[in-house]
């Protein structure tokens, strides 16, 4: 059982072994960061390990597992949902299904699987409630992904009434932090504003275009916080509904962006490019349940959190790989 301090517990996890898949990604990398530095035994697995949408592999990379915590997807901006229905829909179950079989038939102690706020229905009300994940569609710009990561919530029901298997979900909100993927075309918003509005500043630019209305409102949660709350959501005993991980604040695109502007030290206009797609136009959450759940509250603030991802870009830019379409 974890403390309530908000904090992950040494007790818990000193010499336990986990394994993480996607963990050499974006938050797959602080997750393993922060079980390390509390004393697990920690294997992190990236697309060149294993092959999850390969049942045998799948097998082979929780073997002798104690906790599996599971993130590795095929995910992107909006960009890349317009254009890979197909592969996100169809790697991210394939994943899903196998993970899950993986840790019954490895009698794994405990299996994280990571959904995202795209699982909620294009018009849920918000703040988005648990309760209602299943109440419709999601938004058409990502549907495909979250079905996929839908499926989770469905797969950890029906594998712990089935067989017993210990596994929860949380539902994790849009994610930013250093180390994000700041392509244009397929990351997600704020590192793709980060870097338009550094390069333009760099290049004297007077002004910087930027996809959709800027009307939409989204939710932001610092990676270091993700993190935690996965760990958290680990090492309390038996949490059989899903539960939302986010801070609970609301932030218009628009602001946003003169949040970042201003951050980054860019003073020219703000131009909004309406032919591109807004995605769903308010997506925040209900945070209520996974602070009586597993105690986590947010600790980054958003100006803040975008302070420390311009500051670590503008270090890391030139090592950073080229966009795959440029």
């Amino acid at each position: 059982m974890g403390t309530r301090s908000g904090n992950p517990s040494q007790s818990f996890w000193v010499d336990r072994k986990v394994t993480v898949t996607g963990g050499t990604g974006f938050l797959g990398e602080s997750v393993c960061q922060q079980l390390r530095s509390v004393g697990a035994e920690v294997r992190a697995l990236g697309t060149a390990d294993f092959d999850l949408t390969r049942p045998e592999e799948a097998t082979a990379a929780v073997e002798r597992s104690s906790v599996v915590i599971h993130l590795a997807a095929n995910v992107g901006g909006i960009g890349y949902n317009q254009r890979s229905p197909g592969p996100l829909i169809r790697d991210n179950v394939q994943m899903g299904i196998n993970v899950f079989e993986a840790c019954r038939i490895g009698e794994v102690d405990r299996l994280v699987a990571v959904c995202s706020v795209c699982a909620y229905p294009g018009e849920a009300s918000v703040p988005f409630r648990e309760d209602e994940l299943f109440s419709g569609y999601p938004e058409g710009t990502n549907a495909p992904y979250g079905i996929a990561k839908r499926m989770l919530v469905t797969l950890s029901d029906a594998y712990r009434r089935q067989w017993g298997l210990d596994s929860r979900v949380p539902i994790v909100a849009n994610l930013y932090g250093p180390g994000d993927s700041f392509d244009l075309e397929d990351s997600h918003v704020i590192p793709a504003m980060i870097r338009k509005f550094i390069e333009a500043s760099d290049r004297g630019d007077r002004e910087v275009v930027l996809w959709g209305s800027g009307k939409p409102s989204r939710e932001f949660l610092h990676v270091a916080d993700a993190a935690r709350a996965v760990i958290l959501g680990a090492e309390v005993d038996r949490v059989e509904r899903p539960f939302n991980v986010g801070n609970g604040v609301e932030t218009r695109i628009r602001d946003l962006a003169s949040m970042v502007a201003e951050v980054v030290g860019f003073d020219g206009e703000i131009v909004w490019d309406p032919s591109r797609p807004d995605g769903q136009m308010a997506r925040y959450l209900d945070v209520e349940r996974a602070r009586e759940t597993i105690g986590f509250e947010a600790r980054v603030g958003l100006r803040e959190g975008i302070a420390e991802t311009v500051e670590w870009y503008r270090a890391n830019a030139r090592s950073l790989p080229p966009d795959l379409d440029a």
